[in-house]
């Protein structure tokens, strides 16, 4: 909030204003050539008001203001000076200069005039600030009471908040609003509404903008200082270290916001500018917009309250009125269903026992519904002649029909031209369609995942799933699994499309008589448990909201309300004192991966059970999500209690259970957080609780841990690392060190290796172990990369001879533009590309061998070529090495480490069989961590090249820098 006030001045107005009526009127009895200057000023000691006459001189309004500060000071024969304060605490300064000499009885006689009418006149302004504050009052309840009607209004939501803005106009200069809605899980924000007279920013309050795309916009220094911002938006940003950024509009002369919070949560803000006009908004604008906020807020969630709630509404009265024309097709669909889940057909075996072709279908829906998120299916085929497509089964919860079609350029055509499974979201949708790949057809889904049905190698068709909803997306895991079922369901396709269509129109015929039969027969029923239905709906909603849809424990937010609850009677009650335990299951994903996700829901099921039964009658037992519970244990006496409970949820959790067919032998970590005055929310005792857990099952699960002091201080330190690792990304604090690559022979530097190092402004220069697990945890580590990457390029563009080798991890190698970004980076900096080096270990290799490939064989291309870093540390790659086109093999330290001492004859052994691999493949070999001559001469004789470790140079901040014991041959 901006400290700017107002500068402290003397507002004598136009004469023919009221207060300047004032010094007229005192004038009026004074002889004529008279001059009269009145001043007062606020209990509050700041000048707010005067009145001069006409053609007084400023000497003389200065002189009724210095009488603010002291009484007259003797008398003058041409003066009159006087200054009192009056019973409301208002002080008064009068100056008077006269045309000559004026009698003393007179001069008493006018200045006692003088005095009440001043009162009178100070008595009547006090009364008309009352009547425009009351009258402020009223305009603002009146709006406010317009903000409610229109939440509880039909208006959609762009013209309420249209109208809303409107209202908030008239209160104060809002030409330019706009408003934003945040999400603090997803950290990103919403402009649900944006008005403004120069930015052409036009909302879309559909969209979702990651916070990490705008790191230059005001509004989100706003949401991140949690206060209301208030002056010119420059000086704002000055403020708070906010670049300038054109993007985000331009600037404005005033500039106000004010966050919206719901408890201690932002949620959103408001925000009001103005462009021409400085100082437009005060102390008086902020807190009138910070009131409205919230009722916006308010009218904002009972809109959405609303309409979700007819929505949810609509779709049943929907599904009940579509449930009097499919009712025997429903029946029909329940006994199979009900077969299925007696039966637990695999899905090898749908090929073998369904009897129909439709059948099938509908067992194969079934199926994919277990193992993945199946409400948008369908599968498609070509016809015979190979021109068209038939949807042969298909549900959706938008294009309920689809109609056979001839081939066009659609997501399905694409699958079928490729002959291999898509999984786009709709941002890739939208780069395939601005490559002219292909062109959507029907509702636009937000994920979308097609895998083809061969016939003797040749594609007969597609089975697609997808999802309307930005919450639920596929993953490869779901890829796999739907070309599992695309397999079985190509081997029953090829022998059940023989089966006799007279039959399957005589079941259609019989099924279409039963169902109008039964129609006939239930309409009754049907409309009278319609009102009956609606009033479960009811009451189902606010139980969901409260409660967990598998085990039917309370959910987070239930588990926070008694938390705050608990909160509120320990501060009444300083005796009473409670704890939180919170719960995370040892390899949940384990058993997901290995029996499905539907035993995964009976393990879920089962620990909930177990934990309600093992904690105390009052006790509150909570599913937070996912594989993780929390325990709310209150009115103990001591961490005693809550450690004896902890022990006992892990003995019952730890006993046997059968869960699909399997016997499983559950464990769990556990972390207690004890009550502290400190704690002001439920939120800070769940985080704490959490880390003690993650404290546990780094002990080694099956345990459980307190949060203590020490916790608390590792986070405080790992948070503080994380801003310092921020704010060095933003400036130099990253520099490269280079580690000379020689050759054994004579020792000759033919390349380095790029290493990372941070000057920290504090703790000085550090190494990669020190602060690679924040920055991999916080997701910044990758542009650290980046920044040793550009210095690299700036070093190779100096000249030079010799490569130098970067580091390239992993996660770099499943970003699709990598090769591209690092080439661009080559050639912006005027580097040559045939002294670059990328370091890769086996774990990159194996992630994705397609794309690996690919990306090594496009650089290698333009010169830049990889070597295989840590070689035989990780995961086996022998089968797959010969297909990369790698140029050297770097082997690890730990064996080079090894060939002096007591392992040398293992170390030798691995080294020799590195080596033969090398020649066989016709690539040499780097030795790391050589420290010794003796390592050296080893690693000579069994045939290795070069060698890169201390014995030849530590990391200095340049390649031409050449230690000394490089100058000694070996």
């Amino acid at each position: 909030m901006s400290n700017r006030t107002r500068p402290k001045a003397v507002r004598i107005v136009d004469a023919r204003s009221g207060r300047d009526a004032l010094a007229d009127t005192l004038q009026a009895a004074l002889p004529a050539g008279s001059e009269v200057a009145v001043l007062w000023r606020d209990p509050q000691g700041v000048v707010v008001a005067g009145s001069a006459s006409q053609g007084a001189t400023t000497i003389l309004a200065n002189r009724a203001e210095s009488l603010l500060a002291r009484d007259p000071v003797g008398l003058h024969s041409h003066r009159i000076e006087d200054s009192w304060t009056t019973s409301e605490g208002v002080r008064v300064g009068l100056a008077v200069q006269l045309p000559g000499p004026l009698a003393t009885d007179a001069r008493t006689m006018w200045m006692g005039l003088a005095r009440q009418i001043i009162g009178a006149h100070l008595v009547a302004l006090r009364t008309l600030a009352r009547a425009e504050s009351l009258e402020k009052s009223e305009r603002l309840q009146q709006a406010l009471f317009e903000i409610a009607d229109l939440a509880g209004s039909d208006l959609e939501l762009a013209d309420m908040l249209r109208r809303i803005h409107t209202v908030v106009a008239g209160l104060m200069y809002a030409a330019n609003l706009y408003i934003v809605l945040y999400d603090d899980v997803r950290d990103s924000l919403r402009f649900l509404y944006f008005a403004d007279q120069r930015d052409t920013y036009v909302a879309e309050p559909e969209r979702d903008i990651p916070i990490e795309e705008m790191p230059n916009s005001v509004t989100v220094a706003l949401l991140r200082h949690g206060e209301p911002l208030q002056g010119p938006s420059a000086e704002i940003r000055e403020r708070l270290g906010v670049a300038r950024d054109i993007r985000h509009g331009p600037d404005s002369e005033d500039w106000l916001g004010v966050p919206m919070r719901r408890d201690d949560r932002i949620c959103g803000a408001i925000v009001v500018q103005s462009y021409d006009r400085p100082d437009v908004y005060g102390e008086e604008e902020r807190a009138l917009l910070a009131f409205v906020a919230q009722h916006i807020l308010t009218a904002l969630d009972r809109f959405h309250a609303r309409e979700e709630l007819e929505r949810r509404v609509e779709e049943r009265t929907q599904a009940l009125q579509l449930s009097n024309r499919d009712l025997q097709a429903e029946i029909i669909e329940r006994q199979r269903a009900e077969r299925l889940q007696r039966a637990l057909f695999r899905i090898a075996e749908l090929s073998i026992t369904s009897e129909t072709l439709e059948r099938f279908y509908t067992q194969v829906h079934d199926v994919v519904s277990d193992l993945l998120y199946a409400r948008n299916f369908y599968i498609a085929l070509l016809t015979d002649d190979g021109e068209r497509l038939e949807f042969p089964y298909s549900i959706d919860e938008r294009d309920s029909i689809r109609e056979s079609r001839r081939l066009a350029s659609g997501l399905t055509e694409y699958v079928i031209a490729r002959g291999r499974p898509l999984l786009a979201d709709r941002k890739r949708i939208a780069a395939l369609e601005a490559q002219g790949l292909l062109r959507s057809r029907g509702s636009l889904a937000h994920c979308w995942l097609g895998v083809p049905l061969f016939r003797n190698e040749a594609v007969v068709g597609v089975i697609t799933v997808q999802s309307y909803s930005p919450a639920i997306a596929f993953t490869v895991r779901d890829q796999e699994l739907l070309t599992f079922v695309a397999h079985h369901i190509s081997i029953g396709l090829a022998r059940k499309q023989s089966q006799d269509r007279l039959i399957t129109a005589h079941a259609e015929l019989e099924q279409r008589v039963d169902s109008r039969t039964r129609e006939l027969a239930q309409a009754n029923a049907e409309l009278l448990s319609q009102i009956g239905e609606r009033l479960r709906v009811e009451q189902q909603l606010t139980h969901q909201a409260m409660h967990d849809a598998l085990t039917g424990l309370p959910n987070r937010s239930q588990l926070l309300d008694r938390l705050s609850q608990a909160i509120a009677h320990a501060h009444a009650d300083p005796q009473r004192t409670f704890a939180v335990l919170f719960l995370d299951l040892d390899r949940f994903k384990l058993v997901n991966d290995s029996v499905g996700h539907s035993a995964g829901d009976e393990l879920l099921i089962e620990t909930g059970r177990r934990i309600v039964d093992a904690v105390r009658t009052g006790d509150t037992v909570a599913r937070l999500g996912g594989d993780e519970y929390a325990i709310l244990v209150e009115n103990i006496d001591g961490p005693q209690v809550a450690e004896e409970l902890a022990q006992r949820v892990l003995r019952a959790l730890g006993e046997p259970c059968w869960i699909a067919g399997r016997e499983v032998f559950p464990s769990a970590s556990l972390g207690i957080a004890l009550w502290h005055s400190r704690y002001r929310s439920g939120a800070e005792l769940l985080r704490d609780a959490d880390a003690a857990m993650y404290r546990a099952k780094s002990a080694g699960r099956d345990r459980w841990a307190v949060f203590d002091e020490a916790m608390r201080e590792e986070a405080v330190r790992i948070l503080d690392l994380e801003a310092d690792l921020r704010r060095a990304i933003n400036g130099d604090g990253f520099v490269a060190f280079y580690q000379p690559i020689v050759r054994l022979d004579d020792q000759r530097v033919i390349g380095h290796e790029a290493l990372l190092r941070w000057r920290h402004e504090r703790r000085g220069l550090l190494t990669p172990s020190e602060f690679i697990g924040v920055g991999e945890d916080s997701g910044l580590i990758e542009e650290v990369d980046w920044i040793l990457y550009a210095q690299v390029m700036d070093e190779l563009a100096r000249g030079g001879e010799g490569y130098i080798s970067v580091n390239v991890s992993p996660r770099h190698f499943r970003s699709p533009d990598f090769a591209d970004r690092l080439l661009r980076m080559i050639d912006q900096a005027g580097a040559d590309p045939h002294r670059l080096r990328i370091e890769i270990t086996e774990v990159a290799l194996l992630d994705d061998v397609p794309r690996a490939l690919r990306m090594l064989r496009t650089l290698r291309s333009h010169g830049v070529l990889a070597q295989l870093d840590d070689f035989g540390t990780g995961f086996s790659a022998l089968s797959y090495l010969h297909r990369f086109p790698i140029e050297c093999l770097k082997i690890d330290q730990s064996f080079v480490s090894g060939l002096v001492g007591d392992t040398q004859p293992e170390s030798v052994a691995v080294v020799r069989a590195i080596q033969a691999l090398a020649g066989t493949l016709g690539i040499h070999t780097i030795g790391e961590g050589v420290e010794n001559e003796a390592q050296r001469a080893t690693l000579r004789e069994l045939g290795c090249t070069y060698g890169q470790g201390y014995l030849f140079g530590y990391p200095t901040e340049r390649t031409h820098v050449v230690p000394l014991r490089l100058a000694v041959t070996g």
